[in-house]
């Protein structure tokens, strides 16, 4: 199954409902589109700091969500100067970071069981039609999916760095992606097992 990316604590965060946890993500970052200021990109940053550091969280912490996109970012920026100008190429990435640090608060600081509990209390007021709890666990399954390819990937990289072919892009994207199909079937099976019967 998924590793579980939770860490430890009893931080004023880690003790926060989870679906205020979400509701405050979505809301952070919907806001940081709405500006395109230096300064209030400067304060989101700031609050995100703050957040980490209330949470207990280490700068191993913030490195590890970020290095998995990369080189993501590094095409936006490129993309970004030849459209635009390195000003707001800068200023884009910066935002993006920002919002992935921000996210990377919320999965670090809540279990993915209290990812469920919280989801399915948001859709509490649904339709009674709707797989309220199917819907809760694909959400934070895939919540937790998305980071785990950071950890297979470093661990595909160590194997093939240990066998010399750390520069052989085929002998790395292959194994990973064998890896991320098995976990996405993982995620299906997690899905089916949790309401047998259902489409």
């Amino acid at each position: 199954m998924l590793a579980e990316l939770y860490v430890p604590g009893n931080s004023p965060l880690h003790r926060t409902p989870p679906q205020y946890m979400i509701f405050g993500l979505v809301v952070f970052c919907t806001l940081l589109f709405f500006f395109s200021e230096w300064g209030v990109l400067a304060a989101a940053t700031v609050l995100v700091l703050a957040a980490y550091m209330v949470a207990g969280l280490r700068l191993r912490h913030a490195v590890a969500a970020l290095r998995p996109v990369l080189w993501v970012l590094a095409f936006i920026f490129a993309i970004h100067v030849l459209t635009t100008d390195l000003t707001q190429a800068a200023f884009v990435v910066a935002r993006f970071m920002v919002m992935i640090l921000a996210a990377s608060v919320v999965t670090l600081t809540t279990r993915t069981s209290e990812f469920v509990d919280g989801i399915r209390a948001m859709l509490k007021y649904a339709p009674s039609w709707v797989p309220t709890d199917r819907i809760a666990l694909a959400i934070a399954l895939t919540i937790r999916f998305i980071p785990s390819v950071r950890t297979t990937l470093a661990e595909v990289r160590m194997a093939q760095k240990a066998r010399g072919l750390e520069r052989n892009l085929t002998a790395t994207l292959v194994p990973l992606v064998v890896r991320t199909l098995k976990t996405a079937d993982q995620v299906s099976e997690a899905l089916e097992a949790r309401s047998p019967g259902k489409l």
